[in-house]
This record gives C-alpha cells, structure tokens and sequence, in this order.
C-alpha cells in the first residue's frame, strides 16, 4: 500500500519541549561523536573524560575556558539579536575582522587620544565599525529584498581579506620578522585582565551586555517588536511597526556587538592584529545562538559550554587525537539542534489507505 505523509505546523508547542529537546540533541550529537571516535580507534569516554577535565577540571583550565567563551558571548548575543528578529545574519566572522581592524586603527594610529581614553575609544570604533558592516547587508534587505543570508556570509570574506591586505601591507611590523601581524598595542590599548589569569575586562563586558539585551528584550517597547516582527512580520505591519527601520537597527546592534567581540580578542588576548584572530568563532555563535534559544542569559551559559569544548580541544592533542574533533562535534550539534527545531515547530503525520492516521 501506498505511504503519505505531511507536515503541519504544530498549533501548542508544550513548553517542556525548550528544555528537552535542546538536551536531547546535544545527547544525540555526543553519541554520534562517540562513534566517529571509535571509528578512529579511540575511546570515546577517555576523549571526552579528557576535554572535561582540560576545561572545567582545575583553576587554569576553567580560567581559559572563559577566555574562549568571552568573544562567543558577544557574537553570540550578536546572532540571537538578529536571528530573534527572522534576520539570518552569517555575518559575524566578517563583523569580529571588522571590529578588530577599527579598534586596532585607534590602537596604533590615534596616538592624539589620552590614554585614559584608548580603551572607551576602541570599544567604541570596534561596535560602530563591526555595526556598519552588519548594516551593509540590511539595506539591499530592506530597498531590494535581497536575502541577507547570502550577503552576509560573503562579506565575511571580504572582511577577512580586508585585515589580510593591511597585516601583510601598510600595517606589517617591520620589527615582526615578516610575519603577517601588526607592532604590539600599548599598554594603555590593552585590557586589564584578572590577576594570575588571561582573563580580561572583555568578560565584563560581555556579561553587561547580555543584561541590557535581557531587559530590552523583556522591559521595552522595541524587544517588543522585534519579537512581533520575528513572529509575524503581517501583524507586524497592521499593528504600524516601522519593519524598515527596524531591520537596519538590528543588523546595526547585531554587527556591533560582533565587532566588540574582535575588539576585545585584540585588545585582551593577543595584543595586536593579526592574520588570524579567532577562526570560525563566528559560526560557532549562530550554533550558540541556536542552541539557546536566541535568550541572552543562556547565550552566556552555553558559550561557557562550548569555550570548553574549544579549551578541551587542545587538551585532547596529547592523545593523539586531532582538535578538529571539537569542530565535528559542534557541526553536530548544531545539525541536531536545527532537526529537533524543526521536530518542535512541525508534526509529521503518517497515514496508510483505510487506517487510521499516526503522528509523531
């Protein structure tokens, strides 16, 4: 007999479902990295014994674990922002570059500003500089309808390409030995970090952000309407939100607090710029993002997660297994997390001739 099936928006979502599907899929993304280890001839439970314990099991390991988490924080809060509003910006990778060039311009070049104003002057180039390039995408959104999602990701290239041009051109120190990376910061452009660790000021930071966003998103009118606008993008419109407006200041808020994200990763960690600041971080935020529901308090908890997984990664090395496994088990979570998302918002219905129907 013949099978069908169909899909149907789900009308109640059961409130239960938030907290145990995201815990299921991350279950089922660990088991599935448990198979591809043994696959390779380890053992998956001493990996992952091992990752815990380089992350979370002494003082040193949790400490870098935070410095790993810090930019995720501030990208991912960067994504959710977007992301709540039905905006796909893949952008943040492009934006951290951008704001790490902006704040690292200030750094280097702007040695009129007192020095009690570099860091306020730095957090500031790296938010508008990074907000520029996240509202470039928007307005071919908004005056053209041109989808962001496409836009974006490749303005990371661009971005990237952009920091290449000036670390191996102009900006090279000609003290580097030829290495693609500029002369170091002075002291007054460096963030303080937290005694006998390399955790800096940027947590802070992080964290003041998360509870402005927290509040704008529960407490005021405009996390209002980006969750309207989010949801219904119609009611939206009959209810006389401003959906232009709106886009171009959240891809502008979005952008910015990825380009704090490379700001902080110049001026806290590595104290120049360079080649490569944070590989790939930006893409691991819209997993971050994703997995926290676009909420800002578990934004920060679940960087926390993955900073660990990101420090374990290096623990595992001695080993003999390859970091590379951490960017496996993150790409499956996230496709994990985006099934049990679409599991969540839709039932599948299947239905044999002359039976009853079955759903799940």
């Amino acid at each position: 007999m013949n099978k069908l099936f169909k899909v149907t928006k789900r009308k109640d979502i059961p409130k239960i479902y938030s907290i145990v599907v995201p815990t299921l899929s991350i279950l089922a993304a660990l088991i599935s990295g448990a198979f591809f280890m043994l696959f390779m001839g380890f053992n998956p439970i001493v990996i992952y014994k091992a990752m815990f314990t380089g992350s979370f099991g002494s003082f040193y390991g949790f400490m870098e674990t935070l410095v790993k988490a810090t930019p995720l924080m501030l990208s991912g809060l960067g994504v959710a922002i977007a992301f709540r509003m039905q905006l796909f910006n893949i952008g943040a990778q492009g934006q951290i570059y951008m704001g790490a060039f902006a704040a690292s311009g200030v750094a280097l070049f702007c040695n009129f500003i007192p020095d009690p104003l570099v860091l306020p002057a730095m957090f500031l180039a790296g938010f508008i500089v990074g907000g520029l390039w996240g509202l470039l995408p928007a307005i071919p959104r908004v005056f053209m309808n041109v989808s962001e999602t496409i836009t974006t990701l490749m303005l990371n290239y661009v971005a990237i390409l952009w920091v290449d041009f000036l670390v191996y051109g102009s900006w090279k120190d000609p003290k580097g030995f030829n290495f693609p990376l500029t002369a170091m910061f002075k002291s007054s452009a460096t963030l303080p970090v937290f005694v006998g660790t390399r955790v800096h000021m940027g947590l802070i930071v992080a964290l003041i952000a998360m509870v402005i966003l927290y509040i704008v998103f529960k407490k005021t009118s405009w996390g209002y309407q980006i969750s309207v606008i989010g949801n219904s993008k119609r009611a939206a419109e009959y209810s006389g939100m401003n959906i232009k407006t709106n886009i171009l200041l959240v891809m502008f808020v979005s952008g910015g607090l990825s380009g704090l994200a490379g700001m902080c990763e110049v001026s806290g960690v590595i104290g120049r710029l360079q080649h490569t600041i944070i590989p790939d971080i930006g893409y691991t935020a819209i997993i971050v993002a994703y997995l926290s529901k676009f909420n800002p308090i578990s934004v920060v908890i679940v960087s926390i997660l993955f900073g660990g997984m990101l420090t374990g990664g290096s623990a595992i090395q001695v080993l003999g297994l390859t970091s590379q496994v951490v960017n496996i088990l993150q790409g499956s979570i996230l496709f994990f997390v985006l099934g049990g998302e679409i599991l969540t918002r839709y039932q599948i219905s299947f239905k044999k001739e002359k039976k009853k129907e079955v759903s799940i």
